[in-house]
C-alpha cells in the first residue's frame, strides 16, 4: 500500500543555477551534491536535481497544467512572494482558488506554486462552491 510521496526528481540544464534557485531563493536544505545532481529537502519531501542534456524549457502557454506546489504558512506568504518578485521569477498563472497561491517558474521552466492551505480547506471551499460535476466521496 502506498503511504506517501517519496521524492521528486527534476531534470535541470544547469546545476549551479538550479541549486542557487532552490537552496538560496526558495530555502530548501541541501544535503549532497555531485557533478550532475543534488539532493535537497523541503520538510519531508526529498527533491533530486538531475542534470539532463535533453532538458528543454517549454513556455507556460505551450505546456500542460502539471505543477509542483509547496506549502507555506500564511504569515510567511507575503514576504516570500515579494522576495521571488525582487529576484524576477516568471509568473505563469494568477491565483483563482481559495487560499493564497503564487505560481512561478524555476530556471528550467518547471511550474511551481507556493500555497497557503490544506486539502481540508480546499474541500470545504468546494463544498460551498463545487466545481461542475463534482462528487464528494466521504
Amino acid at each position: 500500500m502506498l503511504n506517501g510521496l517519496n521524492h521528486l526528481t527534476l531534470a535541470v540544464s544547469q546545476l549551479a543555477a538550479s541549486l542557487d534557485f532552490y537552496q538560496r531563493l526558495l530555502g530548501l536544505r541541501l544535503h549532497a551534491r555531485w557533478e550532475h545532481g543534488a539532493y535537497l529537502s523541503c520538510g519531508e519531501l526529498w527533491l533530486c536535481l538531475s542534470v539532463d542534456p535533453q532538458r528543454q524549457s517549454t513556455a507556460p502557454e505551450h505546456s500542460d497544467y502539471t505543477h509542483y506546489a509547496f506549502s507555506i504558512d500564511e504569515q510567511d506568504f507575503a514576504a516570500f512572494t515579494e522576495r521571488l518578485e525582487r529576484h524576477g521569477v516568471v509568473i505563469w498563472k494568477k491565483n483563482k482558488s481559495e487560499g493564497a497561491s503564487y505560481y512561478f517558474l524555476d530556471p528550467d521552466g518547471h511550474k511551481l506554486e507556493v500555497h497557503v492551505g490544506t486539502l481540508a480547506q480546499r474541500l470545504a471551499a468546494c463544498r460551498a462552491k463545487p466545481y461542475q460535476g463534482m462528487v464528494f466521496e466521504e
